[in-house]
């Protein structure tokens, strides 16, 4: 996209670009790719962010934030994507942190949000259940009260990072009276508490990332609660707006378009260059119109958050086609690659396109595949635009 910034805005993107460089090194890169350190890896990153200030730049800055305008969020996560650094871990950032701050009471905002800015807790999702599908409403583990506490029994399910997790934040059902989005309520759960049980859920690209997650007879605090008991719906969806919102992912999505079209360029040894292939560059270039189309909502959904709006429907039309231009992404790369993406090959075989390339394309696509169901299915995407914006 080809914007005009004013000379303090190109500043200040200097000042981005310098911090990347001196400190996104080649030996944090490494240990971010090799999956055994990956966990201490990601946490260093994130801590180096904040030193900085700048690990949550979406907070208001009485709670740690930015205080940037529109202009500079948008340059930040341009230059980070561009840079090939990854997005800091979503759960407690970009999900939790907004909830506690907003519903949370005064207790635990003093309690977990130092702690989710400096990265020292990990956490993640409680939402999706096995047997609810996309029906979140639908889920079944029960909270009931007991003295001080709630007991928790139930699972959780398709549960990011839940192996490196310090807590979790769990919608649980707390009444069955009324309709069945009455009667859930936001808690937080130490994953320390006995008797949670996390289960690994083995993934097509061979990367442990999803796990299952059992209670059973879990104490947890009643202070450990969300705002009012049993309006736990309403707090979901503000998170979940904000989720759906970073899905989208337009910084990461240039960025690969821009390695697809150099690696597309480079000539080969059994032909011209894939670049040349009018079907191929027809391809690329309907991609990148759709991202450019991608990246004006984008910045409409911010101009709206800097107007103290939160993510409205948009991010639901965010997520929807953030996440399909995502897997177009991922199958031109697949295409891209070729054969070489099909197997696992040495360095000398797959000199060609590089093993790297091709060994990412296929991660990529494997992984990709879940993008337009996490976050809310994409159909269930289209159900809330229809409602909310076209009034069917």
């Amino acid at each position: 996209m080809d914007t005009n910034f004013s000379a303090e805005d190109l500043a200040f993107r200097q000042q981005v670009e310098q911090f990347y460089d001196d400190n996104f090194d080649d030996d944090l890169v490494s240990r971010l790719l090799d999956r055994r350190q990956f966990r201490d890896a990601i946490i260093e990153w994130q801590q180096r962010l904040f030193r900085q200030g700048w690990v949550a730049p979406g907070w208001p800055e009485e709670y740690g934030g930015t205080g940037w305008t529109l202009t500079q969020k948008f340059i930040f996560e341009d230059v980070r994507a561009s840079k090939g650094a990854p997005d800091v871990i979503p759960f407690g950032l970009i999900m939790v942190g907004p909830v506690i701050y907003t519903f949370g009471n005064d207790e635990q905002k003093e309690r977990f949000l130092p702690r989710i800015l400096n990265s020292e807790d990990w956490w993640c999702q409680g939402y999706s259940e096995p047997g609810a599908g996309s029906d979140l409403a639908a889920l079944q583990t029960k909270a009931e009260r007991d003295g001080d506490d709630y007991v928790v029994n139930g699972a959780k399910i398709w549960t990011t990072y839940a192996q490196y997790a310090d807590w979790i934040f769990c919608l649980v059902r707390t009444s069955n009276e009324g309709k069945k989005q009455e009667g859930i309520s936001f808690l937080l759960i130490d994953m320390k508490s006995p008797g949670i049980t996390v289960n690994p859920i083995p993934t097509i690209d061979g990367v442990h990332s999803l796990n299952e997650v059992q209670f059973d007879n879990v104490r947890v605090p009643a202070a450990n609660l969300i705002g009012e008991e049993n309006k736990g719906w309403t707090y979901a969806k503000a998170l979940l707006q904000h989720e759906r919102t970073s899905i989208a992912g337009v910084g990461d999505s240039k960025k690969k378009l821009a390695t697809i079209r150099e690696q597309a360029g480079r000539e080969q040894s059994n032909g011209a260059p894939m670049i040349e292939d009018p079907m191929f560059s027809a391809r690329l270039a309907g991609i990148e119109i759709d991202l450019m189309a991608l990246e004006y909502l984008e910045l409409r959904s911010l101009a709206s958050a800097a107007d103290g709006k939160g993510p409205g429907t948009e991010s639901s039309l965010l997520k929807l086609r953030g996440t399909e231009i995502r897997q177009a992404l991922d199958e031109l790369h697949m295409d891209l690659a070729g054969y070489y993406a099909g197997t696992e090959l040495g360095e000398q075989l797959a000199s060609e396109l590089g093993h790297d390339f091709a060994d990412r394309a296929r991660n990529s696509y494997m992984y990709g595949r879940a993008a337009t169901i996490f976050g809310g299915s994409n159909e269930v995407q289209r159900n809330i635009t229809a409602k909310y914006v076209l009034g069917l």
